[in-house]
């Protein structure tokens, strides 16, 4: 859809080229036969024919499934087993039929080969779909006691292998989303955790490294920025929950390394990830995303570090989520442990002396991002180790998350982008305002606050903006 838009805007630029006397007719020939202009029509026409297709396909399986439900209770438990291995069947190998690239190369077979290829992808997905399905009926058929979350995690596992032997995207979305959503249940019904230990509970418990030992080759399989940022972003989440992050810090008997390596590990293996770690990937093609999140987690953790009830808070009896046993506060020492080797091993290929090329920014990024982890870890390590005192981390991460702001609105100077400039705006007016709600202060001085610090984003944007405008271009510079 993307791409198709593209080359229709190109087409009309191209055709203005020409009356302009920019282009000759040839040049616009070429362009022609290399984005196929004439093929914009039977695109759209195509689309318009899928659509039909997968509404008429999913009233069809509406209304098949309706008739079977209408006469489930009717059915014998060998007719509904045939029903749901024949529905299973059918769908699968019928999509993958359509899905497998033809042998001929013609404009007409390259045509007819894109159409199967999304239907039978549509019909992929509606079988991925009928996994959870049959798993469920099964289960009910055959009185096989489980759990929900169990349910979604083995269903998003079935559905994984698919992806893995496909190599298809959508699959692997599918598959990452059934398994989050089987964590995010687990950890909400808390019935299943008594002192039993299920390979769901296991999943759960792990989930940070589950998801990076089977998503992340994923992503590389599939090449799919999409699978990769949507991995990265819930690896964050679930260490975060996994460790119980912000209640590790209120609790007195929590153990050193795990509090330390709460808010630690996160933006070392992020800022540290380097696509050319593994040897078959030659472009870096998802380590940007993996140090925009770094700042992102650097933003919002020390915007809640910031807060002063935080660190007055002070409690006991820190327990995990799921048993209350001395060895559930040791489980999550293999994920740190592995968390940590991994990140230390990225850490010295990122700093380690390499001739010959120009790495100097980077290396002053890397400092930066170094020294953040490394007073996070030194401050949390003298509250709890040393003396609770609750003035040096209020301050301490106050003036952390100024000096974050103030890095992104240089970066957004030296850069000329908007968006880590608004970033340091935006972090610097949460500050200013967290602070002067946090603490007892008049009325009168909040609207001054809120005055000001209306006025100051005004004059910044309109300042930045003006700056922006007044830079040299790229052309500008060549000359």
């Amino acid at each position: 859809m993307l791409l198709d838009n593209f080359r229709r805007k190109l087409r009309t630029e191209a055709q203005l080229w020409q009356s302009e006397g920019l282009i000759d007719a040839d040049l616009y020939q070429r362009l022609a036969q290399r984005y196929e202009f004439d093929h914009l029509e039977t695109a759209a026409r195509d689309r318009f024919v899928f659509i039909l297709i997968a509404v008429g396909a999913i009233l069809l399986g509406l209304g098949v499934i309706t008739f079977v439900a209408a006469n489930w209770q009717a059915l014998t438990r060998e007719v509904k087993l045939i029903l749901l291995l024949s529905l299973f069947l059918v769908t699968n190998i019928t999509g993958f039929s359509l899905w497998k690239p033809a042998t001929r190369n013609n404009q007409s077979s390259r045509d007819r080969k894109r159409r199967q290829r999304v239907l039978g992808e549509g019909l992929l997905i509606v079988g991925s779909l009928t996994i959870g399905a049959n798993m469920a009926l099964l289960a009910q058929m055959y009185h096989v006691n489980g759990s929900s979350y169990e349910l979604f995690l083995g269903w998003g596992l079935a559905v994984l292998l698919m992806a893995y032997s496909l190599r298809l995207t959508s699959l692997g979305m599918l598959a990452l989303i059934l398994m989050l959503m089987g964590s995010w249940i687990g950890l909400f019904n808390w019935y299943y955790a008594v002192n039993e230990l299920t390979w769901g509970v296991t999943v759960i418990e792990h989930l940070p490294l589950v998801l990076s030992l089977l998503f992340v080759p994923l992503a590389y399989w599939c090449r799919s920025r999409w699978i990769f940022r949507i991995t990265a972003i819930a690896f964050v989440i679930s260490w975060q929950s996994h460790l119980r992050s912000l209640e590790v810090i209120t609790y007195t008997d929590t153990p050193l390394w795990l509090t330390i390596a709460a808010f630690t590990v996160p933006p070392a293996l992020l800022w540290s990830y380097d696509d050319s770690l593994f040897r078959q990937v030659n472009s870096k093609r998802f380590q940007p995303f993996a140090r925009s999140l770094t700042w992102a987690f650097f933003s919002i953790t020390f915007y809640f570090l910031s807060f002063r009830w935080l660190w007055q808070a002070r409690m006991i009896g820190y327990q995990t989520q799921f048993r209350n046993t001395p060895l559930a506060t040791w489980l999550p020492f293999l994920d740190v442990a592995i968390f940590i080797i991994l990140a230390v091993w990225q850490w010295w290929h990122l700093l380690r002396p390499t001739p010959n090329q120009q790495r100097q920014p980077i290396e002053v990024k890397s400092i930066f991002i170094g020294s953040l982890i490394v007073i996070t870890a030194l401050v949390i390590f003298v509250h709890q180790a040393i003396t609770p005192i609750q003035v040096i981390p209020i301050f301490a991460f106050n003036l952390l998350l100024a000096v974050l702001a103030f890095k992104l609105i240089r970066e957004a100077l030296e850069l000329g982008e908007r968006r880590p400039f608004w970033g340091g705006i935006v972090l610097l007016t949460l500050q200013i305002i967290s602070r002067m709600l946090e603490y007892d202060t008049a009325l009168l001085f909040k609207s001054l606050i809120f005055v000001l610090c209306g006025v100051g984003v005004i004059i910044a944007g309109l300042w930045f903006e003006r700056y922006l405008s007044s830079r040299p271009t790229i052309s500008e510079n060549n000359s």
